[in-house]
């Protein structure tokens, strides 16, 4: 690269030139005048100056102003020597601005004896991210890491990896939920169901569900016996399944009834559901088992006096005819005609109903006694 090359680039490469430095600067000699001082800045004060008057001076092509008022700069030729940058291919000149900064390549200024030693740039060959290495026989690469500068990960970040620490992550992670929660800083599902929010809902929740149960729990209803006839004579079918049978000889009974209850249902809003209804009679005297009763899924209305027939089987056995609770259902059950008076001798006995009521989670007991029941069943005059 001659020293023609180098001008095209930059005033400060090449050889010797003017420069604006104020140390190297040869500054040429100025001319003296005869006359007083005059100021180059302007041609105004050039006593030769020709009249400015637009009317009757010449035509000017300058406006007042000449090379000498303005500070010389060097040289005023283009940097590129006025090469057409669009049509000049770059190849042809490459030219790296950045080799005098980045200390990648050979430098283009001599100054301060800095890049003497070089005639001429160089271009440097194309440089590549990756080093290849020689590949061995068996084709294998061998990869080139950085030494590692200490270990990667520290003991806290390795507990973390492990099941404890996930665990141990989990409950704090739940343990912020439920302070935040409880300080009322968040809710539930996002920002609903903050915890004044809970207490409003679970009160309402419970008060309608205190109305709904108060409306929908059954309640069990209360029996009583018909005051004229407590046990009416069995009819239908029931009046054939079991036989009417009085022995004295070997001192037992058996009959069919059925008990006259009449039961209350006022305390209910919805109609009374039973699953099953078993009675058992016991001799009021003697405290003995005469009888036993069972009423199949029926239901009842609610807010009524509803009248229920409960089926009843009779049914005893004594050692002897002299049996207590067998004289007192045997004497209750003669002919009238025996009785001077017609009047028989009155049943004593009392009524356990166990229910079973659907809706309620056990069955219930109750009931009832009768001290003046007329015997439902009436012997002949002949009858042993």
């Amino acid at each position: 690269m001659d020293s023609d090359r180098k001008s095209t680039v930059s005033s400060f490469y090449g050889a010797r030139k003017s420069s604006i430095d104020a140390l190297n600067q040869d500054y040429p000699p100025q001319p003296t005048g005869s006359g007083g001082r005059r100021d180059d800045t302007s041609s105004f004060f050039s006593p030769d100056r020709s009249s400015m008057d637009p009317l009757n001076g010449p035509r000017l092509a300058s406006a007042g102003y000449n090379q000498g008022s303005f500070f010389h700069a060097g040289r005023e030729e283009p940097l590129k020597g006025g090469r057409d940058e669009e049509n000049h291919s770059p190849e042809a000149d490459a030219w790296d601005v950045y080799a005098d900064f980045n200390n990648a390549g050979p430098r283009y200024s001599s100054a301060f004896g800095i890049g003497q030693t070089q005639a001429a740039y160089t271009q440097l060959p194309p440089a590549t991210s990756m080093k290849s290495e020689p590949q061995e026989n068996d084709g294998k690469v061998e990869m080139v890491t950085v030494p590692a500068l200490g270990p990667e990960w520290g003991k806290e970040e390795m507990h973390q990896v492990t099941k404890a620490g996930k665990r141990e992550r989990k409950q704090e992670a739940s343990k912020a939920f439920w302070k935040s929660w409880n300080r009322g800083e968040r809710g539930l599902c996002g920002h609903y169901f903050t915890r004044k929010v809970l207490v409003f809902f679970m009160f309402g929740l419970c008060c309608a569900i205190g109305i709904i149960l108060a409306f929908t729990i059954p309640r069990v209803p209360s029996f009583s016996f018909n005051g004229g006839t407590p046990l009416v004579n069995a009819t239908g079918s029931w009046a054939t399944a079991v036989p009417t049978i009085f022995a004295p000889s070997v001192a037992n009974f058996s009959f069919p009834a059925f008990a006259s209850l009449q039961a209350d249902t006022t305390s209910n809003f919805l109609p009374l559901k039973f699953n099953s209804l078993h009675a058992t009679v016991f001799d009021l005297d003697t405290n003995r088992q005469v009888g036993t009763g069972d009423f199949a899924k029926f239901t009842l209305p609610a807010k009524v006096f509803p009248d229920i027939m409960l089926p009843l089987n009779f049914t005893y056995f004594a050692t002897n005819s002299s049996d207590q609770t067998y004289q007192n259902w045997y004497n209750a059950c003669k002919n009238k005609g025996l009785f001077a008076d017609g009047k028989r001798p009155s049943l004593k006995f009392r009524l356990v109903l166990d229910i079973s009521i659907f809706g309620l989670p056990s069955s219930h007991s109750t009931s009832a006694q009768v001290t003046d029941a007329d015997c439902p069943v009436e012997l002949s005059l002949n009858a042993p």
